[in-house]
């Protein structure tokens, strides 16, 4: 039986004295074990290739790490911003754009849930810490499956669906998130300090589901509610691969990625 193709979104990285792309193992261990198959998008291929990219693929994981430009959102870097990556910026709000436009089932994870909210006219916190009085450390020191601080989610909502829970305490890495949520977005999950640690669409329109944290680093753990995320994805992507998603307008989701670029 095969199962669906799930597009995750790379990195680039100089190791060695060489450009090397691809994603942290862990992101691809999770979609395997959720029952996709994942296909690594790297950001070399450029806005313009995104659509076909995306050719074949009935899901998109968009993946944690750096900063976005502050410029997207109309703000200016705070000195604690961390280098964003144009070229990376500028592929994956095409990848979003059009799997969007394709009805294609999106999670978005760490940096995931935050493009998501900036493509779609929210702003970010540029430092958690400096921006927000009394704000818990989302950054902690430890491996990255440390489990470090609690959220509450949304009875009824996609991701308490998903993770079978109302209450989890979640592995935790970052200095950035969402202030300003976007209209389009649904908040369903919050940290004890009220900053929004989970993301959907509404009912109606096409899947889209967010998280603030990194349950891909839960993949080992056979017990760990975070594994229902890949496997809620995969069960959208699989309904993608069993029916039909047009494809119409994908040229200008790209252009309007690309014209919106600071």
């Amino acid at each position: 039986m095969s199962l669906p193709r799930i597009g995750v979104s790379g990195v680039v990285r100089t190791w060695d004295g060489a450009d090397r792309t691809g994603v942290n193992g862990a992101y691809v261990r999770a979609v395997l074990n959720g029952g996709g198959v994942p296909i690594i998008l790297s950001p070399l291929l450029g806005p313009s290739f995104a659509a076909r990219a995306l050719d074949g693929v009935e899901g998109l994981v968009l993946t944690g790490g750096e900063d976005m430009d502050p410029a997207w959102y109309g703000a200016e870097p705070s000195p604690l911003l961390s280098p964003p990556s144009r070229e990376r910026d500028l592929f994956e709000l095409a990848l979003f754009a059009v799997a969007r436009q394709r009805g294609l089932p999106i999670l978005g994870i760490c940096r995931g849930i935050q493009l998501i909210n900036v493509a779609l006219g929210g702003t970010l916190y540029q430092d958690i810490s400096s921006e927000r009085r009394g704000a818990l450390e989302h950054r902690p020191n430890g491996p990255r499956d440390l489990r470090s601080h609690r959220i509450r989610l949304e009875v009824g909502s996609r991701v308490s669906q998903a993770l079978g829970a109302t209450e989890l305490t979640v592995n935790s890495s970052h200095h950035q998130a969402i202030w300003q949520l976007a209209p389009a977005l649904v908040a369903t999950g919050w940290s004890d300090d009220g900053l929004i640690e989970a993301v959907e669409s509404p009912a109606g329109a096409p899947w889209v589901l967010a998280v603030q944290w990194h349950p891909e680093e839960m993949y080992a753990d056979h017990t760990a509610p975070a594994r229902g995320l890949f496997a809620s994805l995969a069960v959208e992507a699989e309904r993608v691969r069993s029916g039909s998603v047009g494809e119409g307008g994908k040229e200008h989701a790209v252009a309007d990625a690309v014209q919106r670029a600071p």
